[in-house]
């Protein structure tokens, strides 16, 4: 049985390393993900996806901080699917993204499960 505070740590730090990569090194996640047009756009995002997986980590100790960090960890994971599944079906943007629809579903499974055990 996982806990809601280690599920919020985890997908915080998935979060923090994930959205800081292309900020470090851009070249190298362009390298995987494709080049991209709009630099500040990947910015934005990368930028989001630290500050939510910041607050995920500091939020996960506490009970109503928890319900946040399972919010925030559930609605990212559905909006990052959508994205990945949409425009990578299109041809939009690489298939590489595909990887990280799969991993939005373990991050969602992973939510829905960790909901189910602390209802039990």
């Amino acid at each position: 049985m996982t806990s809601s505070a280690t599920i919020a740590r985890a997908h915080g730090w998935f979060h923090l390393v994930t959205g800081a990569w292309p900020l470090v090194h851009r070249r190298s996640f362009e390298g995987v993900t494709g080049p991209k047009t709009d630099v500040w756009l990947l910015q934005t995002v990368s930028g989001l996806l630290v500050t939510i997986g910041w607050a995920q980590i500091r939020a996960a100790s506490t009970d109503p901080g928890g319900d946040v960090a399972r919010r925030l960890g559930t609605m990212t994971a559905l909006t990052l699917l959508a994205i990945d599944v949409v425009y990578a079906t299109r041809g939009r943007i690489r298939r590489v993204y595909f990887v990280d629809a799969g991993f939005q579903i373990l991050w969602l499974a992973a939510w829905h499960r960790g909901d189910r055990d602390s209802a039990g």
